[in-house]
């Protein structure tokens, strides 16, 4: 399995719901994404997924 890179877009399951995002940063065992933005709150959605739980769906090379 590939590791994402900064800048790669993953896709990823949260709640049984489907996410895209652009990795922001890169850890041992999992990588942070940026996947939108919350008018409500003004400021940008973010997380953390496990390696395990992610598929690369646009590489940034």
């Amino acid at each position: 399995m590939a590791t994402a890179k900064i800048g790669d877009v993953i896709s990823f399951k949260r709640d049984g719901n489907k996410y895209e995002g652009t990795v922001t940063g890169i850890r041992e065992n999992s990588v942070m994404v940026h996947y939108g933005f919350s008018k409500d709150k003004d400021e940008p959605l973010t997380t953390v997924v496990n390696h395990k739980n992610y598929k690369i769906t646009k590489s940034s090379s």
